[in-house]
């Protein structure tokens, strides 16, 4: 976990339940579920494979071991985990070099819960080296604390990360707003005991009790998120 500026606080508004916000990177914040999904095709083409689209939905959201090792033992690809990590990273970072579009809604929620003082967590399974890119062009500003995939035991789908970022923002998992993409991440968050809205990029998410799926972050904003919280309570 990496503190990238100072804590903006770590309660809102007197009355309000709502006392952080938690958000996912890829596929929320910015759209590059697809970039991932174009790089492992062509590290696997230069390998010699051609990845079935079905596996699209198997790979995304997850930890990089899981989706490369996935790969690996579909293929049968002649290459080691730790190689293939770098290859995927390196092919990542070149297209967000060229190209880093936002999610519809992302810019305006992220400057509203700054404005606000709403302590904020940028909570993704990719790597420490991808989410810096990644933070340099929307604005490592927007964050009290950030946690990335590959500084935590056990990483999405599993509570760790989430809980890790409620700790470090000294807020109750319970009264944590958690945006997500996918059903790993929304699988994580929900395990971590947090309220979750979900806007899916990939793959369809369905509502259930505690979870709410919008289409699109412009339907997210900070009254909509302590509604939610209110509402649960």
């Amino acid at each position: 976990m990496t503190t990238t500026v100072p804590a903006l606080g770590t309660r809102t508004a007197e009355g309000s339940a709502l006392q952080a916000v938690l958000l996912d990177m890829d596929g929320t914040l910015v759209d590059t579920e697809g970039f991932w999904w174009d790089v492992e095709v062509e590290v696997f083409a230069s390998l010699g494979h051609t990845l079935d689209e079905s596996w699209r939905h198997v790979v995304v959201g997850g930890p990089m071991t899981r989706s490369a090792g996935f790969l690996i033992e579909a293929t049968g690809a002649d290459i080691t985990l730790d190689e293939l990590s770098v290859l995927l990273n390196n092919g990542f970072e070149d297209r967000i070099d060229h190209r880093l579009p936002l999610m519809p809604g992302a810019a305006r929620l992220l400057a509203e819960l700054a404005a606000h003082e709403i302590p904020t967590a940028l909570v993704s399974a990719s790597h420490r080296r991808i989410i810096d890119r990644v933070l340099a062009s929307i604005g490592p500003q927007y964050f009290a604390l950030t946690v990335a995939g590959d500084e935590v035991p056990r990483t999405k789908p599993f509570p760790d990360p989430y809980l890790l970022a409620a700790s470090g923002l000294d807020a109750d998992p319970a009264r944590c707003a958690v945006i997500e993409d996918t059903a790993t991440g929304v699988a994580a968050a929900e395990a971590a005991g947090c309220r979750v809205v979900a806007v899916p990029s990939v793959a369809p998410i369905a509502p259930t009790p505690g979870r709410t799926v919008v289409t699109s972050l412009e339907e997210v904003d900070l009254p909509f998120l302590r509604r939610l919280m209110t509402e649960m309570r």
